[in-house]
């Protein structure tokens, strides 16, 4: 079955405006396309937050996502603490030692928030929907004009253009 899902940094925090951090979960997808089993249809990576449409081959999808964002966090956090500018690292962990405080299974600190907002695509009307909601992400925001002029969405692969990564193709 595929999903819609939407991976959000706690506090909206604008981690994903460095290039860097895209990279590192761009890595990551490609890595659970080719060892996890996991299908990638459609993607955007935002400043705050990441939409994908995925189904994982083995219906575990439950189990990649908590997989993911436990690697991904871990990882990220660490990248943070290399940043060089001592006001943005300073402002990010306070951002994420403050939500950690209202969630009793996060520990010290937290990274995603604890929803994925997950929704099943059963039809292909809402599959077509969220393929052009997350696709049109970058439009809505004014980052920019068309959808495949942004390079962190696979609205590149669909319209023909060299995608940053491979995807499944519904």
């Amino acid at each position: 079955m595929l999903y819609f899902l939407t991976f959000q940094v706690v506090g909206w925090a604008d981690v994903f405006s460095r290039k860097i951090y895209r990279d590192f979960i761009l890595e990551n997808l490609t890595y659970c396309r080719k060892e996890k089993g996991l299908y990638l249809f459609g993607y955007v990576i935002m400043t705050n937050h990441i939409h994908l449409v995925a189904q994982q081959i083995e219906g575990k999808l439950s189990t990649w996502v908590r997989d993911f964002k436990k690697f991904t966090s871990k990882k990220l956090l660490a990248m943070i603490q290399d940043i060089p500018r001592v006001c943005r690292k300073e402002w990010l962990k306070m951002i994420f030692n403050d939500h950690a405080k209202f969630n009793k299974r996060s520990g010290e600190i937290q990274f995603w928030t604890h929803e994925n907002h997950a929704i099943e695509l059963y039809l292909p009307e809402m599959i077509e929907t969220r393929m052009k909601y997350i696709h049109e992400n970058p439009v809505r925001v004014g980052i920019v004009g068309k959808p495949e002029d942004y390079l962190y969405s696979g609205a590149r692969n669909y319209s023909g253009l060299n995608g940053l990564i491979e995807l499944d193709y519904l």
